[in-house]
């Protein structure tokens, strides 16, 4: 069926509108029919019920990421696709399909269109009934890594965009709030915490990753598939399921809690998250963020530059995919993030040359007037934070009491807060810091004179410098993330410089490229005689 079949049946089909009571939709989705399925919907669900009966992930695969997409901007660009009741019995009303194709839904709906609280709220019944039959029922699919990442990163982003739209109180009306009151535990912080959980202990992943380790169980070097006829589907939602709990705790400011529950997986190494490219942005994006908050700086710095690095290697290969402009802005928050990291922390060493020249072009300005500390700095921490920053929540259910206030914003104005308030203790350290770099022993006395203060408020200083360059790890370990250190004896202060490694590789490959660019341009050049 062409498209303007399917316009012309869809415009005859009684206009029934999924709108329950607030949003005035656009003309085509007041036409939109959930009963009318057209062909190519029902060629595209038999077809994909049959390969997940058969386990063939490869098709499932295709179908999901090409198909499903090529088939929604042909024919549901600003509409719903139909109903699961229209297409249950194209797959003989099989349960946990219809949950499959329900999940998908209500995706494609977020994206292309605004979700009403009822619809909100349906989404969010899936969700449990999907998870419900994965934990305590008998599973027996194989399903893409590429689609169980995007069930877990759609569960926390739809409960992340249900906390937003609760915290707007101010322009509710009388039937939402109602709807808000009967349905209190839709989407409530303790229930998506609660699934995620049960996920990562019902798929015994941590035990699993574990016996790995000791070359007991398989799980990474098969990319999560069980190829002894059995599911990945809990175990893979398992393991996703750290990554998600990261990303929730992340939301809700507990940035210790979110990196314990990523621990299991090792970021040092290629693993199951590194497969989807949606997957491992995130997982860095907010392992680097967590860091960043806990003044690990120098872990932060690590990992963004390694993620930074990868994307500008690979990006181009992702032009097509439907994640790449999540991609590019991940990225470019990112560098925001290194911009940030490397103010509070100049470990420049940390970063290769590709990436830092990414960095200055972006950034270079900015991060000269971040170094100086001063009002026009911190604007620019500011805007960085707040262009960079996930989208905070505040989890709590809102005050029904007249009268009715935003509170959408609250999160992110005490995260913002509590970071501006440590990069502006580093201004006493900056100065400090400045003349320990040009002396290797310099008296108390003396530099007390330079930083314009009295000796015990010098000591102060330096005893703060030691701790605002020193964080607790994950293992409780203090770690260091100066560049520069210093000791005291004798009321001489004894400065402890950290030489960098230098790194030849990385010139002489810039300079093959460079030289193959000028070879290429001297062929090109045809000589006349």
């Amino acid at each position: 069926m062409s498209t303007h079949d399917y316009e012309d049946a869809r415009a005859v089909s009684g206009g029934v509108s999924y709108d329950d009571h607030r949003h005035q939709q656009p003309q085509d989705q007041l036409d939109y029919d959930p009963n009318f399925v057209p062909d190519s919907v029902k060629s595209f669900v038999v077809h994909l019920y049959r390969h997940i009966r058969e386990k063939n992930v490869y098709e499932i695969h295709q179908m999901y990421e090409t198909s499903f997409h090529t088939l929604s901007d042909r024919l549901f660009k600003d509409t719903p696709w139909p109903s699961v009741d229209a297409v249950a019995h194209y797959v003989d009303n099989d349960h946990v399909f219809c949950l499959l194709y329900k999940e998908m839904w209500f995706r494609h709906f977020y994206a292309r269109l605004n979700p009403t609280i009822r619809q909100r709220i349906d989404s969010w019944d899936n969700y449990c009934s999907l998870f419900q039959v994965v934990l305590h029922g008998v599973v027996n699919m194989q399903l893409p890594n590429q689609w169980l990442w995007d069930m877990v990163d759609e569960f926390v982003y739809q409960f992340q965009s249900f906390c937003q739209y609760r915290a707007k109180m101010k322009n509710k009306t009388e039937q939402e709030i109602a709807l808000l009151r009967q349905f209190d535990q839709a989407w409530s912080v303790y229930g998506v915490l609660n699934f995620l959980q049960a996920l990562v202990e019902k798929s015994n992943i941590i035990q699993i990753l574990e016996n790995e380790k000791e070359g007991l169980e398989q799980f990474t070097s098969t990319d999560g598939y069980d190829y002894n006829g059995g599911s990945n589907v809990l175990k893979v939602l398992g393991y996703f399921g750290m990554v998600g709990l990261l990303r929730v705790h992340c939301l809700l400011g507990d940035y210790h809690t979110g990196l314990k529950c990523l621990q299991p997986i090792d970021i040092s190494q290629q693993g199951v998250y590194t497969l989807v490219i949606g997957s491992h942005i995130t997982t860095i994006y907010h392992y680097g963020f967590a860091n960043l908050m806990l003044r690990r700086y120098v872990d932060a710095i690590r990992e963004f530059n390694k993620i930074l690095l990868y994307i500008y290697k690979t990006k181009q290969y992702h032009q097509t995919s439907p994640q790449y402009e999540q991609i590019l802005k991940k990225n470019e928050q990112m560098y925001a993030l290194l911009a940030i990291s490397l103010s509070l922390c100049p470990q420049s060493r940390l970063v290769d040359e590709t990436v830092s020249s990414q960095l200055r072009e972006k950034y270079g300005e900015k991060m000269i007037i971040m170094q100086r500390y001063d009002d026009e700095a911190f604007a620019i921490f500011d805007e960085l934070f707040s262009y960079a920053c996930p989208k905070f929540i505040t989890p709590s259910a809102p005050s029904f009491e007249e009268p009715l206030v935003n509170y959408n914003q609250d999160a992110y104005r005490l995260q913002l807060k509590l970071f501006l308030y440590e990069a502006k203790q580093q201004q006493l350290l900056s100065g400090v810091r400045t003349f320990l770099k040009v002396y290797s022993t310099i008296s108390l006395t003396k530099l007390a004179s330079y930083v314009e203060v009295d000796e015990p408020t010098l000591r102060t200083i330096l005893t703060t410098y030691k701790h605002k360059t020193h964080a607790v790890d994950s293992d409780g370990k203090v770690i260091s993330n100066a560049d520069i250190d210093f000791y005291i004896n004798d009321d001489i202060v004894h400065v402890v410089e950290s030489k960098p490694t230098k790194q030849y590789g990385d010139y002489f490959l810039r300079q093959v490229v460079k030289l193959e660019g000028v070879i290429n341009e001297v062929d090109a050049i045809k000589l006349l005689y």
